[in-house]
């Protein structure tokens, strides 16, 4: 369950100032209705995605025995 800023209050900010796990968190949200959004929601995603690149990505990919695949967004 992701616990922190809602996309109202995130929006007022700068993408460089949002949390790794608040990119993360909407990045996966905006992905699974990427078909339904408009031309705005698509613009968001495509900057939430820049800001990630930007940063090196999201990091786990792989999972050992402390940790899964699946990014925790809290």
């Amino acid at each position: 369950m992701y616990v922190g800023r809602d996309m109202t209050e995130l929006s007022m900010m700068a993408k460089s100032d949002w949390k790794s796990s608040e990119l993360a968190f909407f990045h996966h949200s905006l992905q699974q209705i990427a078909p339904y959004l408009n031309s705005e929601g698509q613009t968001i995603h495509r900057e939430i995605i820049e800001e990630i690149e930007n940063r090196g990505g999201i990091k786990r990919q792989e999972a050992d025995y402390t940790h899964g695949t699946k990014t925790v967004y809290d």
